[in-house]
């Protein structure tokens, strides 16, 4: 992870360590929005590693997603399934 993608971490591991026990584990998604963000700036550094992370933390809501959403690259079987279907409805 690069030095800006670490200090970007910190809010999330922060939220992980302080709030997580007492918010429960009702979660929408599998993995859970803490541990994406954590893996998007992993994967993918502090810019587009935040943006996904953001992109999936606005869509946890009642009329949003839920289920299995790895980040991109995490998963290459999912990535292409999701693909192909995004293209079939272009």
């Amino acid at each position: 992870m690069s030095p800006l993608a670490h200090i970007v971490a910190l809010p999330v591991r922060g939220y992980r360590l302080l709030f997580s026990p007492w918010v429960g584990h009702g979660c929408r998604y599998q993995p859970t929005c803490s541990a994406y963000a954590l893996e998007a700036l992993e994967r993918h550094g502090a810019l587009r590693g935040s943006w996904l992370a953001a992109r999936r933390v606005l869509s946890c809501h009642p009329w949003g997603g839920f289920g299995y959403d790895p980040v991109p690259g995490a998963d290459p079987e999912f990535d292409a399934r999701r693909r192909c279907k995004d293209h079939d409805h272009a």
